[in-house]
């Protein structure tokens, strides 16, 4: 086969023309590249004959499976809304609310009637996501020491927006900063983005449940689904593309990507999405949330001393999965909510909260980089202020000694899971504010400052491995690795929460505690390790609960510093 480079460009643009995909979908399911067309169109990519052929044989492949449209029948949409024009952030939320219920409303009603039989399908029924809209017309001098809440150049920028009853505050807040900041008026309308309608049910049903085989077919035909295309992280990871003419991106995810996630974190973690707090804390031992939990309780009981009292009251409550939830008996009558879960989720979260939700949130993600990654994908859309690992490693170094401290200001990546987002060539490097609140938090429980903290804490680069059994796997070639990194300690998941804190914008740290010594004979046996855990682990979950308050306390002007920036960000925080 012989295809010029003209013919190739010319036969690509037909088929993207045709076909309504886009170039970053096009690019991803042809080569597994999302930025071919776009370095294609600017003269940069000189592909070869070997990815000609892919090209060709991916949209005859294509073609062949499209089968002729059937004429679609009148489509039933809800009734139409204009795009209204605010200055007043409280305003502007309001009618996001106003535009969300009725379109999801309009949905979950169409739904009700297809189950119960009232309707047999005529027309495909669809409803779409709120939109916010700035446009800027020329350079605004902006206070340099900001991290988010402006543009960065003039044009337009826009967004999807979904539950605005979770994220109420958050979206208040950003449309503050962009009014303050810029003097220009927020336009809030109803985009061209479908809600999907699983996404319709904010308590995560199941809406295939209920319906009989015949009627769940019916339901894909009418509704639209998750569409998976539209819900990647190409914008935070800085490989998106804006086409000519369409809005440059105001967040780092769009509706689609914040529902996904909301519903996967219901399932992951056992809890509704609304009871996570702005702290969170990671941690691959169930004894961490034992003690979180023991800890949650004494908050909760109430105190006669003024202090510990008033202390307390600054929490609302403690809630584990499935809802079930103590409230505080500082603030009046403590009662327990609800009923415990029969069986525990995969990755159960527990949350001690307070009415701003900056309180903390724990989950137990289990072992291994794949559930690190999995649950901060999903926990990002939340928009967390922090979060940090605590855990167990390996220690590597011959001074150290079981219980001391790491930690980490740097990483060695050999976990490999977010290779193809963020390149390993990238550097996670450790933030300021989150290390002095940590190294703090461990003074203040240790009772050792300055010089005399270094005999219970190190701080050095962790390598995060995805081989459990590294132990075995050549000890010669891996003395000489972690010689070469200076690394000081080893486990399988810190790394992979500090690349996703980075990759998405959220202050990350990570405090480990040392377990065993393999290098030096000391292996984890079980006698040793309960040992272990009865006498360390207290001591390590109250640091990461008094860091995550120091904090809170500094402020999030502060934490939020321009460290995780790229060069054009988005505006949302």
């Amino acid at each position: 086969m012989s295809v010029s480079l003209g013919q190739l460009t010319a036969t690509i643009e037909e088929f993207l023309a045709a076909t309504g995909m886009s170039p970053t979908v096009f690019g991803r399911k042809a080569l597994k590249d999302p930025n071919f067309v776009f370095d294609l169109r600017s003269g940069s990519r000189s592909p070869s004959m070997r990815t000609a052929e892919k090209i060709i044989a991916f949209i005859g492949a294509h073609q062949k499976q499209q089968k002729p449209k059937k004429v679609a029948s009148p489509a039933v949409v809800p009734a139409s809304r204009k795009a209204r024009m605010f200055t007043d952030a409280d305003k502007a939320v309001a009618y996001v609310q106003e535009l969300y219920e009725a379109n999801t409303r309009f949905l979950r009603d169409r739904f009700q009637k297809l189950a119960s039989g009232a309707v047999t399908g005529d027309g495909h029924v669809s409803a779409c996501y709120p939109y916010v809209a700035i446009t800027t017309t020329h350079p605004t001098q902006i206070d340099t020491r900001l991290a988010f809440g402006f543009v960065s150049a003039p044009g337009r920028y826009s967004t999807t927006l979904t539950r605005p009853d979770l994220f109420a505050d958050y979206y208040r807040k950003q449309f503050d900063l962009l009014l303050a900041n810029h003097k220009a008026v927020l336009e809030i309308g109803v985009s061209d983005s479908p809600i999907p309608i699983h996404f319709a049910f904010n308590d995560g049903m199941h809406v295939e449940g209920g319906l009989d085989p015949s009627r769940v077919g019916l339901m894909r035909q009418m509704f639209d689904l998750p569409d998976l295309s539209v819900m990647d992280d190409a914008i935070a990871n800085g490989t998106h593309h804006a086409t000519a003419g369409s809005d440059t991106p105001l967040a780092l995810f769009t509706a689609p990507r914040v529902d996904y996630s909301l519903h996967r974190l219901r399932h992951y973690t056992g809890c509704d999405p609304s009871v996570f707090q702005n702290f969170v804390i990671f941690t691959n031992y169930q004894f961490y949330v034992d003690e979180f939990m023991r800890m949650g309780m004494e908050i909760m009981r109430a105190s006669d001393k003024d202090d510990v009292a008033a202390y307390r009251r600054g929490y609302a409550s403690l809630v584990e999965p499935g809802g079930y939830t103590q409230t505080n008996a500082n603030r009046g009558r403590g009662e327990a909510i609800g009923e415990r879960v029969a069986r525990l989720p995969q990755m159960p979260a527990y949350h001690l909260t307070r009415d701003d939700r900056n309180g903390i949130s724990i989950v137990n993600i289990g072992v291994g980089p794949s559930n690190a990654r999995t649950i901060s994908d999903h926990i990002a859309v939340i928009r967390p202020h922090a979060w940090i690992m605590l855990g167990h490693c390996a220690g590597l170094r011959d001074t150290q000694k079981l219980g001391d401290y790491v930690l980490a200001h740097g990483y060695v990546r050999d976990d490999h899971v977010l290779d193809d987002d963020l390149p390993n060539w990238v550097p996670v490097p450790a933030l300021a504010e989150v290390q002095h609140a940590l190294e703090g938090a461990v003074a203040e429980m240790t009772n050792l400052e300055g010089y005399a903290l270094k005999s219970v804490m190190r701080t050095g680069t962790v390598v995060t491995t995805d081989n459990r059994n590294w132990e075995i796997s050549g000890f010669a070639g891996l003395v000489q690795r972690f010689n070469q990194s200076r690394a000081i300690a080893l486990d399988m998941e810190s790394a992979v929460i500090a690349a996703n804190g980075f990759r998405f914008r959220v202050p990350y740290g990570t405090l480990l505690c040392v377990s065993d010594r393999p290098l030096h004979g000391e292996i984890k046996l079980p006698g040793m390790a309960n040992r272990f855990y009865r006498q360390q682990i207290d001591q390590h979950l109250q640091i990461g609960m008094r860091a995550m308050e120091i904090l809170r306390e500094t402020g999030m002007e502060t934490l939020h510093s321009r460290k995780l920036r790229s060069f054009s960000e988005t505006a949302f925080q």
